[in-house]
Formats: structure tokens, sequence, C-alpha cells
């Protein structure tokens, strides 16, 4: 063990992280739009709406296991902060250790997992048939892509973020040319869309284990002894499992509200999906702030520096309400043209432009939500998070039922609500939590109280 870095805390260490999570956001949605228009170019509306199925349970299903990332990278800037420089590379193995088995797990029960997910889409046979080919064939790189998030996690837990950047844009570069030769060039169809991002998470994963060889003090070998502690592996299982529960309340909030703008009916539907491409952009830019609290609150957590991790927290903030007011004023400003490009309806046009406001309300409560997730995930506050964010969950549902006269008025109103209520109540516990973690020179870790009493209860 080494002493604990010191810690520099300034916009300059925030928009180094943040600033590489923003770019790399930025490239991710292009994936989406050459797929749809590789498939869109054969000219069949099944194919087009099976990779649309297919991709939405693929996003929701690897969103669920986002937990991976997020808790590599706490890991990582604690020990970091604590000068635990082999610890990083046990982190590492025990994060790929568990995507494996995640991974493993997804392609075993593949079989039922389709049958039970494309009975929930309910989609036409023809779209229903597409979606299997793409999923029965991208499902082999689950594996890849969960020890992807790791490799990300774990760099950017270091505050090497323009490594994580360059491997994030290959993967992604990777998969829209492969596209493109694939299902353009030689004619796969949509199975060559899903032989594609198989390819790029391979080829990710290979350079990002290159990558992290090259960052990994004394290499990868480390004793069984330390790889497989006990203490630090329930630690790890009690924080993931309370991220994914976080998740999956997240999941259902989106979800739910796509289904509701669905059964408003297909304009208000095209409505809600137009206007969403405007919470996207907020939340690439919110999310790269968000990357950035985690790294540095977590390795002042590590290094039990109560003032930088206040100062991560009050920066990270501050910046974040500046974008985020910026963003609200240039949706006001531009809201309406942004609409007229993205939809040749009138109605649907027409619909959009009635719920702009609350796209451009959404920025600022958003920054309060995606920044306190970036401080509670990199204190390793996840039993607080999974709460707090079932609470919000709660309101949401509350507010939609109250306002559900309203029709997708009351829908927007809930999901503001929400983003309200994250923020807020995550904001008004931080101080007791704060109080509580450097209230002495060596505060519990989170989630280590759970990890102790499941030791001595197997004791």
């Amino acid at each position: 063990m080494h002493a604990p870095v010191p810690l520099k805390i300034g916009s300059r260490q925030v928009f180094a992280i943040a600033g590489p999570a923003m770019v790399a956001n930025l490239t991710t949605p292009l994936i989406g739009v050459v797929s749809t228009t590789a498939i869109g170019r054969l000219d069949d509306a099944t194919l087009l709406g099976g990779v649309a199925m297919a991709s939405v349970i693929f996003d929701c299903l690897f969103w669920l296991f986002g937990f991976l990332r997020m808790s590599t990278l706490a890991f990582t800037a604690q020990a970091l902060g604590a000068g635990e420089t082999r610890e990083l590379t046990a982190i590492l193995m025990r994060g790929f250790i568990v995507a494996g088995l995640i991974g493993a797990a997804l392609i075993v029960l593949q079989l039922p997992l389709a049958a039970g997910l494309f009975d929930l889409m309910g989609g036409s046979e023809g779209v229903t048939r597409a979606a299997k080919t793409y999923f029965m064939i991208r499902i082999w790189s689950s594996p890849l892509a969960f020890a992807n998030y790791v490799i990300l996690g774990w760099l950017v837990g270091q505050a090497r973020a323009n490594p994580a950047l360059l491997l994030q844009i290959v993967i992604n570069l990777i998969n829209m040319v492969a596209t493109i030769l694939l299902v353009l060039v030689y004619d796969t169809g949509i199975a060559g869309a899903a032989i594609a991002a198989l390819l790029s998470e391979t080829v990710g994963f290979v350079l990002g284990v290159i990558v992290c060889r090259r960052h990994a003090d004394g290499g990868f070998a480390i004793p069984r002894a330390t790889l497989f502690d006990r203490a630090k592996l329930m630690r790890m299982l009690a924080v993931n499992s309370d991220i994914m529960i976080r998740t999956a309340a997240l999941i259902a909030v989106f979800l739910f509200f796509t289904a509701k703008g669905a059964r408003a009916g297909d304009v208000t539907l095209a409505a809600n999906s137009v206007l969403n491409n405007f919470l996207l952009v907020s939340a690439f830019f919110l999310d790269g702030l968000a990357n950035a609290a985690q790294q540095l609150c977590g390795r002042a957590f590590g290094a039990r520096d109560a003032r930088g991790f206040s100062d991560s927290t009050r920066l990270v903030l501050a910046w974040g309400l500046g974008f985020a007011l910026v963003v609200a004023v240039l949706f006001a400003l531009f809201g309406t043209s942004l609409i007229n490009v993205m939809t040749a309806s009138e109605d649907v046009r027409r619909a959009a432009r009635d719920f702009l406001p609350f796209i451009v309300l959404a920025p600022v409560p958003g920054v309060f939500a995606f920044g306190f997730d970036g401080i509670y995930v990199g204190a390793t506050w996840a039993r607080e998070m999974r709460n707090l964010m079932l609470a919000s969950l709660a309101i949401f549902l509350i507010t939609w039922w109250a306002l559900q006269s309203l029709g997708n008025t009351g829908l927007w109103c809930a999901l503001i609500a929400f983003y309200v209520a994250r923020g807020g109540l995550q904001g008004a516990r931080y101080p007791a939590l704060y109080g509580a973690t450097f209230s002495s020179p060596s505060p519990p870790l989170a989630g280590s109280r759970r990890a102790e009493l499941a030791l001595r209860r197997s004791g």
C-alpha cells in the first residue's frame, strides 16, 4: 500500500473526466442511426421493426447491468484515494469475473429469455422473427460488453478518461463500419447488424485488456487470497445489487412513460419520442459530470478527505447547473425549429410544441438527479441511493395517478416530479450521510456492514 494520493480539486479535474465522457456519449447514438439507416435501405419494414425491437431489449438489458461500470469506477477511485495500488488490479479482476458470470448466464438462458421478452413486446410475427435473429446472435456479446463496462469504469476511476474515450469511440466506429459492410455490401441482413455489434465488443475487449495491462501495477498476477477476499467480495455484491435495483426502478419509469404515451395514440407517442431526443441531449452532458462526481468523490472518500469530497460536490453541481441553464435557454429559443427538423408531420409538430415547456424545465432538476447519483455512487452510498430511487418511483406513480385525467400533460408532470424527487431526496439526505462518513478518521465503507453480517452468519 502506498500513501494516499494527494487530491487537487478544481474545474480542470472535473472536465478532464467529464469532457471525454460527454464526447463518448455523443458518439453512441450514431450506432442506432447507422443501424437503422442500413437496415432501412433493405426496404423491408419487418427487418426495420425487428432491429428496433431487439435494440430496445438490449438497451434495457445492458442498462440494467450498468452497475458493473459504476461500482468498478467507485471502488477503483476509492482504492486510488487510499493509495491501495495493488487493490486496483484485484478490483478489475473481480469485475471481469462478475461480468463473465452474468454474461454466461444470459447466454445459457437465451431461449427462455427471448421467449419471455418477445411475448412481452407483442410485435407482429415477421418483426418478432427478425428481432429473434438479431437477439440470438448479439446475446453472445454479453460477457464482452459487460467486461468492457468494467474496463471503462476501471480506467475512469483512475482519472484515465482519455484512454476510456478512445476505447469507446473505437467500439462505436467498428460497430458502425461493420454494420455498413455486412448489411449493405455483403447483404447479410439483420444478422449482419448483430454480428457487427458482437465484433465491436470483441475488438474493444481485446484492446481494453491491452490498455489495462499497461496501467496495472505489477501486471495482472495477484494472490488468490487477495482476489477472493470474502469481505470485499461481499461488499461488492451488496453495492452491485443495490445499484441494480436502483437501475431497474429507473428503467421502469421510462418504460411506463413510453407505454402510457403509446396508449394515448400514435401522434402523442411520436411527439413524446421527438421530445425524448431533447432529454437525451441534456443527459449526455449531465452524465459526463456525473462521471466526474463518481471519480472525484470516490477518490476523496478513499483518502478520507472531507474537504475534497465537499469541494467535488460543489464543483460538479455548480457546473451542472450552468450547463442546465444554457441547455434550457437553447431549448426555449430553438426547440420549435428542432422539432420541425425532426418531423414533417404537422400533427406531431403541434403536439410536440404543446409539451416543449416540460423539456425546457427538465434540465435544472436533472442536474441534481444526475449529480447526486454520481456523488452517491462515488461514496458507494448504494443502499441509500436504492431506497431514495424507489421512493422517487413511488412519487412518479402517485403523481401520474393523481393527474392521469390530464392525459399526456399529467404524464409529463409525473416525469418532472420524478426528476425533482430524485435530486431533492438525495440532496436532503446528503448532509447526514456526509457527516456520518467523515465523522471519524476511518468511517466504515458503504456496504461493509452488510458484508460483515453476512460473513458472521456464514461463519
